[in-house]
């Protein structure tokens, strides 16, 4: 911990003597590459030729892609941004996630963030987009999260197999005699045009890797024969044949089982325990307690896991009190104590929009109060790591997104170097952002220390994991507009709830200062492509020591809901069309691919023609991730409760690298938006969560998915991404959907309690 609080305040040193113009030795260290990792691991005779490619003396070909793969089939599209540039087919290379390591920093979800819409090309823009990438490299976080894979590693990679491909031509030219630029490359295969003669790369590949890559030229789009197209994923036959590729399945000789039992109250530890009940459970080994910055209790070690969890259930503990409300309803007052009470920050707006209210007349202000509730991640694949602690270095399996964190979080647990734990990233049973902490590697650590050596395979049951998630947060929106005929003359939003990121930080890096504004509470909100004459977007935190964290799409999971259904409210009152309005809204010229995109899924849904008694379409718009989005979905009421037909879906991503996977992950986000609907919502009774499984907290489930339709576009000037983006106008196109098949406005997530679902 002490090592990132360090590393931390010399990379913000060493940014500041930058902005400040002139410190040598700072932007050294800023442009200094990271060491390569795979150059400590090679082994006897393979080349290795930057962090990305490395190939064996038997010519077998590596790539490394490092991001977390949970199903969106990431690694298929970075390992098919390095085969574009070097020449090779996907079905001739092996794809692994590779070592934990800062060369694989990821400085586009850095960028990405800030107090600035994504079609916002400003000097201060700008700037401060550049210096997130200064911070993200001196953080050398790895990290998978925010839409951010596909962005960071499009320039890298390719850059990566590009220059692989050109040493290997070097290489093959000097054994030949002759020019490397008159040769050609495919498949894996040199040829001299002039003599006909080849060379396979790994015949070349030792030579090669000694060769100092020359400056690249990346292959125009027209020139793409991978990328642009669908590829087939290089983990599926794994997945389809039932392959031991998920942390879950980990498998290592002399290996102990445990299970967790924390505490159920957040913050709060035990008061009391007898662990005799547990001991006396056939197969029980070993009860310990657990103390980390995620939470306290105790780790059941076991001869396997049924035992442990037999273990867990036995164990007798009486918890301390919760250091909070111990109901929803008890939390209430502080949300409308945030609502009522001084504002803690706002970002973006324009105008002022109190002159605005001032001057309009009584009838022309709209107001409504929207509700979400904590939500849990549910990933299919509960928690899990397993860990093995020798001679004072860590050894961690597990499926995580963020395994720098891992090796930072771990090592400070135990009191060793970082360079001492060694992390292996598998392939992840779900992610949405839960497998972004450190809670399941820091137990698997800590109760690694009590099995002399042996490794400790740590499963969390269902009950444990959705009752120690780190939610998508509880939060309330008060909206107000200025209405006119033409549509709002002024917008004011305010959120309240609990902010993500001083939690995140607090539990993850407690040393590291939190920021003063918790930009995922007012995100989807002040960087929507809107004009209008006066705007403003604030946060209210809600102090409230339930753990929250990055749940899907973030805060545009909620804030769609906010916005969009808050905008359909307004062209009601205003008597105009919802779509018509939006796009009277998207004025300026930077929001062409928000016009573009709402334009494309009005005509594809076929909006405006009259709907049967019954039914009803709904509309939204989101610029998410980089990504402008629009959806239409239809529903049918006439049974009394809701069916959702179909939903049209089109984005705009700039670029396009897989269209089916595109599709896939748009798909995906839809319908985990769409469960929110049907009933998800986590509660507290006496300060524990009251939801433990699928069915208190469950999925949309396949009969009850609608057909949906989607198309994408490539007209954005930036690329944008794909994971989250299908997610959060789902949720207010629903309801708007719903308004317009039965009048009923419902401004309370889930909108099950309102209204019935088929």
């Amino acid at each position: 911990m002490g090592r990132i609080a360090k590393y931390t305040r010399r990379g913000f040193l060493g940014l500041g003597a930058l902005a400040a113009g002139g410190v040598a030795v700072g932007y050294y260290f800023y442009q200094r590459p990271y060491a390569n990792p795979l150059a400590a691991q090679a082994a006897e005779g393979e080349a290795v030729f930057n962090p990305y490619v490395k190939i064996a003396p038997d010519g077998a070909i590596t790539v490394i892609a490092p991001r977390a793969e949970m199903g969106q089939s990431i690694q298929t599209t970075l390992a098919a941004l390095v085969a574009e540039e070097l020449d090779v087919d996907l079905d001739q290379i092996e794809v692994i996630h590779g070592p934990a390591s800062e060369a694989y920093y990821n400085a586009a979800m850095f960028r990405m963030g800030g107090p600035f819409p994504w079609f916002d090309d400003s000097i201060g823009a700008a700037a401060t987009r550049t210096t997130m990438g200064v911070v993200a490299k001196f953080l050398g976080m790895q990290v998978t999260g925010g839409s951010s894979a596909t962005i960071d590693a499009f320039e890298k990679m390719r850059e990566a197999g590009a220059a692989a491909r050109e040493v290997l031509k070097a290489a093959a030219a000097a054994q030949w005699g002759g020019d490397a630029d008159a040769l050609t490359t495919e498949r894996g295969v040199i040829t001299n045009p002039a003599t006909g003669a080849t060379l396979a790369y790994g015949d070349v590949a030792t030579e090669a890797a000694g060769v100092s890559p020359p400056r690249v030229r990346l292959r125009d789009p027209s020139e793409w024969r991978l990328l642009g197209r669908s590829q087939p994923r290089v983990e599926g036959i794994a997945k389809v044949t039932g392959d031991r590729i998920f942390g879950i399945d980990i498998e290592l000789p002399d290996m102990l089982h445990a299970t967790v039992k924390m505490s159920p109250r957040f913050g709060a530890g035990a008061k009391s325990f007898d662990a005799a009940p547990a001991l006396a459970v056939p197969g029980v080994r070993d009860v310990v307690e657990i103390e980390t910055t995620t939470g306290k209790g105790f780790g059941i070690i076991a001869d396997h896991t049924w035992a442990a969890f037999q273990g867990a259930e036995a164990l007798e503990v009486t918890w301390e009190d919760a250091p909070y409300p111990a109901t929803l309803e008890e939390m209430d007052p502080l949300f409308a104590a945030a609502l009522d009470g001084d504002e803690a920050f706002e970002l973006g707006g324009n105008g002022n929009v109190d002159d605005a209210f001032a001057a309009a007349a009584p009838d022309q202000v709209l107001k409504a109060e929207y509700h979400v509730p904590f939500l849990a991640h549910a990933t299919m694949e509960p928690m899990n790591a397993t860990a093995q602690m020798t001679g004072g270095r860590l050894e961690i399996w597990t499926g995580t997104q963020a395994p720098g964190i891992v090796r930072l979080t771990t090592a400070a647990l135990l009191g060793i170097e970082a360079e001492d734990v060694i992390v292996h990233t598998t392939h992840l049973g779900g992610g949405f952002g839960r497998r972004g902490e450190a809670d399941f590697p820091l137990y698997a650590a800590a109760i690694a220390q009590h099995t002399g050596g042996r490794p400790v395979k740590v499963t969390w049951s269902r009950e444990e994991d959705t009752r120690h998630d780190v939610y998508r947060p509880r939060a309330a929106a008060r909206m107000r507009a200025v209405v006119t005929p033409q549509g709002p003359e002024a917008l004011d939003f305010r959120v309240a709830g609990p902010a993500i990121v001083p939690s995140v930080l607090g539990r993850t890096f407690p040393n590291f200062p939190a920021p003063a504004e918790d930009e995922p509470l007012l995100d989807g909100l002040f960087n929507q492509p809107v004009s209008v004459a006066a705007a403003h977007y604030a946060g209210s935190v809600v102090d409230l020591p339930i753990p929250v964290g990055f749940w899907r799409a973030v805060g545009n999971s909620q804030n769609g809901y906010f916005h969009e259904c808050f905008l359909d409210e307004v062209a009601e009152k205003a008597g105009l069309d919802p779509v018509e309005m939006r796009l009277n809204l998207m004025r300026d010229p930077d929001h062409a691919p928000a016009r573009g995109v709402l334009e494309r899924v009005a005509q594809l849904a076929d909006w405006g023609a009259e709907m049967p008694a019954g039914k009803g379409k709904g509309v939204a718009h989101m610029l998410s991730f980089g990504t402008w989005t629009a959806q239409v979905v239809q529903v049918d009421v006439s049974t009394g409760a809701v069916r959702i037909e179909k939903v049209w879906c089109v984005a705009d991503p700039g670029v396009l690298l897989d269209p089916d996977n595109f599709d896939a992950q748009l798909m995906s986000g839809i319908n985990f938006g769409l469960s929110q609907a049907l009933g998800q919502k986590i509660t507290f009774d006496q300060g524990e969560v009251v939801e433990g499984n699928f069915y208190d907290f469950d999925a949309m489930r396949m009969w009850q998915s609608p057909e949906i339709e989607t198309e994408v576009l490539q007209t954005a000037p930036k690329m944008g991404g794909a994971g989250e983006v299908g997610t959060p106008p789902a949720i207010p196109a629903l309801a708007n959907a719903i308004h317009a098949a039965t009048g009923q406005r419902i401004r309370r997530m889930p909108l099950s309690e309102e209204i019935d679902f088929v």
